[in-house]
Formats: structure tokens, C-alpha cells, sequence
């Protein structure tokens, strides 16, 4: 049958797009290009927490991007939200993290764990230890989330105490180690998306009376010890962070001080001289500027949903080093080769984001295999 093929140029490529394929440096790591694989929760650990075959085949698949950050990854039992995800605290977890890295490596990537507290977005059924959530101020999020037994409210958390609350940034600082041990080039701390660090930004979710909570530099310091334990334990050169300023999920609101104690927290963060910011921008042009302004060590930007005319702009204009993108590199594990020949992308299988097997996991077709057929 005559007519374009699936893999014929539709697209030209923008000036723009151009400037995300020169190298950059992060860390002590030389990118070849400046497109980011997003974190993205696939569920598909063992009971354990347990990264298995098909992750390491996965990321692979995906180690043409200039820096994959993986899922988000639990440093302690603690930290569990959701059912399958892996952890980063055993020697299991390191075993199994190790054929992931090592699988990327093969292929010429480069690789982060993210290291992610889910804190009250927890429920006991999905924990190693069946306790509950743990949280800055014992204030449930007032939304269901999926369990062995289906969907279910998730209970009050747990308040943490104030060495509670030290013994937490030692699980981080003792899971970012770990992911080194497993071969990663670093760790990208999860301050995003409502999880335990954005719980201490937010007013809603952090009603505390000590030196975590209260003033802008109180709810910041959370987020400033942890990044600081890491660097301490890693190097500042292989750690960094995930922020999303504004974000209102699961009951997050951060009032009317959010953009100022986001210009603090990445003032403060700047003196550490970490790897990279990550910001998964949620529409505030002045704010993401001035954060531009503040971080002068590398910035990725995250815009959720943008087009692909409009991949490249942020770094174009040199607001971004690195752009990352979640669902598109996701269905595409060829994604540099599609936007440099302008070939069309597959469309992500939604029902397959999270849990299940081999089907849109790493099943997505490349160029080179629709060539063949």
C-alpha cells in the first residue's frame, strides 16, 4: 500500500530542538545531549522492593537520553506509598538496582535514583511493616489510594518527632550510599508531587511548632538537611533535587509564602553546589525565573504536557539547561533518534502506567524494529 510509512519524517526539526543535542556537564558527568528522562512510577518491583529484569531492560532501552532519573524509590520502609515500588535499603535492593545501572552503563547512559519519601501518601497495607504513614503533622490527605484490597482511604499519619525527623535524613543519606553501591552516578532527592519534603514546605500539611515548622526558613529546612546529609555522604556533585513549586495535589497547599520560601529553599540549596535543580513547572513564569536566577549550578526544567513544538524553548532561551519530559520518552524508547529525524512518536498506553508485565513497559516499538517489519 502506497503512502508514508510510520517512521517518515512528519516533522522538521526547530532551531530550537537543535541546542538539545549539544553535550553539557552535571556533576562529573558529560552529557551527550540535554534531554532528561523524567522520574515516573511503573510499580512493577517485587513484593520486596525488589527492581527486576524487565526494569534493567527498560532503562536500557532508554539510555540514549543524556540523564535518565529513575522512579521514585523508597529509602526506608517508612517510605513506602505504593504497592510494588522498589526500594533502595537492602542489600537485596542494591543487587537488584545494580543490574539496572549496569544495564544502562552498557549502553552508554547515564543514571539517578531518586529517592522518594511518600510520608502521609501511604497505607499500612502496602508497607513492609503494615504501620502508618508517617508525616510532618498528623494530618491525613483526604484521598484514597490503591491496595492490595482496592482503593482505600488513607489513614492519619504519624507525626514525626523531632529525632524522628533526624533519623529520616539518615535514611536518606543511607539510601543515597547505597544507590552508589548499586552503580549509580547519583541521586535525585524527590521534593515534588506532595510527597514527604513538599508535605514540609506546605502550611496544609505541616501545622508544627519546632524548628520544622512555622516560618518560611522552619519549612525549608526539611528539604536543606537532606540534600546536605547526601552531599555529605556522595558528594555534592552527585546529588540533586526535584522541587514543584505551586503544585496543589493531594491536599498540598503552600499559601500565600510558596514562591518566597521557594526563592529561600533554592538560595540556600545553591551554596551546596549539587549536581542539578529539577523543577516540575506548574505555571509561575516570574517564579521559575527568579529561580534561574538564584540556582546557578544546572537547571532542568519539567513542563507536564508540553508539545512537541515546543521541546527545545526552554533551553533555547537559556532559562533550562536540560528539559525532561516523562510520558514521551516513556512510550518512545528511541526518543532522540524520533526528534532528530522528526519520525512520529508512539502515543502512551495509559492503562499500563503502573503494575502489570512486559506491555507498555518495554514493549514500545523503536525505528530500527518498525524498519524491519
Amino acid at each position: 500500500m502506497e503512502g508514508p510509512s510510520p517512521f517518515s519524517v512528519v516533522f522538521e526539526k526547530e532551531p530550537a530542538m537543535n541546542s538539545l543535542f549539544s553535550p553539557v556537564r552535571i556533576g562529573g558527568l558529560e552529557l551527550s545531549n540535554r534531554l532528561v528522562m523524567a522520574p515516573m512510577t511503573r510499580s512493577r518491583a517485587d513484593a520486596g522492593g525488589v527492581p527486576g529484569g524487565l526494569a534493567a531492560e527498560y532503562y536500557a532501552q532508554r539510555a540514549g537520553v543524556g540523564l535518565i532519573v529513575t522512579e521514585g524509590t523508597q529509602p526506608s520502609d517508612d517510605g513506602q506509598g505504593y504497592m510494588t515500588t522498589p526500594g533502595i535499603y537492602t542489600p537485596a535492593h542494591v543487587a537488584g538496582w545494580r543490574k539496572v545501572t549496569d544495564a544502562v552503563h552498557g549502553k552508554g547512559g547515564h543514571i539517578f535514583i531518586q529517592l522518594m519519601h511518600a510520608g502521609r501518601m501511604s497505607h499500612p497495607d502496602n508497607t513492609p511493616h503494615h504501620r502508618q504513614g508517617v508525616a510532618p503533622s498528623a494530618i491525613a490527605p483526604d484521598t484514597p489510594i490503591f491496595t492490595p484490597k482496592g482503593m482505600q482511604d488513607i489513614p492519619q499519619p504519624r507525626s514525626l518527632a523531632t529525632d524522628d525527623v533526624r533519623r529520616t535524613v539518615a535514611d536518606f543519606r543511607d539510601a543515597a550510599r547505597h544507590a552508589i553501591a548499586a552503580g549509580a552516578d547519583g541521586v535525585e532527592i524527590h521534593g515534588a508531587n506532595g510527597y514527604l519534603v513538599q508535605q514540609f514546605i506546605a502550611p496544609s500539611a505541616n501545622t508544627r511548632t519546632d524548628a520544622y515548622g512555622g516560618s518560611i526558613e522552619n519549612r525549608a529546612r526539611f528539604a536543606i538537611e537532606v540534600a546536605t546529609a547526601i552531599a555529605g555522604e556522595i558528594g555534592a556533585d552527585r546529588t540533586a533535587i526535584r522541587l514543584s513549586p505551586g503544585i496543589t495535589m493531594w491536599g498540598i497547599d503552600e499559601g500565600a509564602e510558596g514562591p518566597d520560601l521557594y526563592r529561600h529553599l533554592v538560595g540556600e540549596l545553591d551554596k551546596l553546589s549539587l549536581a542539578y535543580l529539577h523543577i516540575m513547572h506548574q505555571g509561575d513564569e516570574r517564579l521559575l525565573a527568579d529561580l534561574r536566577r538564584l540556582w546557578r549550578g544546572k537547571l532542568i526544567v519539567n513542563r507536564p504536557g508540553r508539545p512537541r513544538d515546543r521541546i527545545g524553548s526552554d533551553v533555547a532561551a537559556g532559562l533550562a539547561d536540560l528539559e525532561a519530559y516523562g510520558q514521551m520518552i516513556l512510550a518512545n524508547p528511541d526518543f532522540i533518534a524520533r526528534l532528530k529525524s522528526g519520525a512520529l512518536l508512539n502515543e502512551a498506553d495509559r492503562t499500563t502506567f503502573f503494575g502489570g508485565t512486559a506491555r507498555g513497559y518495554t514493549d514500545y516499538p523503536a525505528l530500527d524494529a518498525i524498519a524491519a517489519v
